[in-house]
């Protein structure tokens, strides 16, 4: 038989696998609401601003205090990763592909809403139980598909990817590109321009027509939900042809 692994106290805490005390004061303090502190002040002030310090302020305890629940702040920002996930998405009624849209849009609006979480997530498995209950709805969605499991955790993770690609890039659009500031350009429109103007034909044949043909003209900004639905559904195709190859 294997050995049965000792779980990190943290992960014991967070799937509620601590022994309880019988005896002594029952504490005043609990996980949960130490994570929703952390997550307020990364909200509002960004991971910058979170610390053992500010977080034992907002819930009012010493700082010393707050290492009874948490071991170090890396253990926090694993708590606030996971408890920053609210609950997946209704399955009930969808396709498999109609609900892995929805869940992969919904995980870049909670990145999009908690832009803190690409610092901490981008490598990051899940391991926390909110997390792991988005991964066991996609995993859900595929069955009877005809794909085994390897293949149904591949699509949950591709499309995770996607999601964080996405948002990583709305955020960075969002504050701007030092690199251009004195060029003049705003967007993907201006960006456009630019390169018509810049490539040479002979040495960038397709990429140079491209520009000259308008591929980016007309773009509001650097980021939009149509370039976003447009990757999602080429993802989402390829899954569909896979299970089309599996059933045949």
């Amino acid at each position: 038989m294997a050995e049965e692994r000792s779980l990190p106290p943290m992960l014991r805490r967070m799937w509620g696998r601590e022994p309880v005390p019988r005896r002594g004061p029952r504490p005043r303090l609990d996980l949960a609401t130490i994570t929703a502190a952390a997550i307020e002040i990364a909200d509002a002030e960004g991971l910058a601003g979170v610390s053992m310090a500010a977080v034992a302020s907002r819930v009012g305890v010493a700082t010393t205090a707050l290492y009874r629940y948490v071991d170090s702040k890396e253990d926090l920002l694993t708590c606030m990763a996971d408890g920053v996930a609210p609950e997946p998405p209704d399955p009930a009624g969808l396709s498999w592909r109609d609900y892995l849209a929805l869940w992969t849009r919904a995980q870049r609006d909670i990145l999009l809403r908690h832009t803190w979480l690409l610092s901490i997530t981008q490598y990051a498995p899940p391991l926390g139980p909110r997390r792991l209950l988005w991964l066991d709805r996609a995993l859900a969605a595929l069955a009877g598909t005809g794909l085994d499991d390897g293949e149904k955790m591949n699509v949950a993770s591709t499309l995770t990817g996607y999601a964080l690609t996405d948002a990583a890039l709305a955020r960075a659009a969002e504050s701007g590109f030092p690199e251009l500031d004195q060029s003049g350009v705003e967007g993907a429109d201006d960006y456009g321009e630019l390169l018509a103007e810049m490539l040479d034909p002979a040495t960038y044949p397709a990429l140079s027509a491209a520009m000259r043909g308008g591929a980016m003209r007309g773009a509001a900004g650097w980021t939009e939900d149509a370039d976003f639905a447009f990757g999602l559904g080429l993802l989402l195709d390829g899954v569909e042809q896979l299970i089309t190859r599996r059933s045949s």
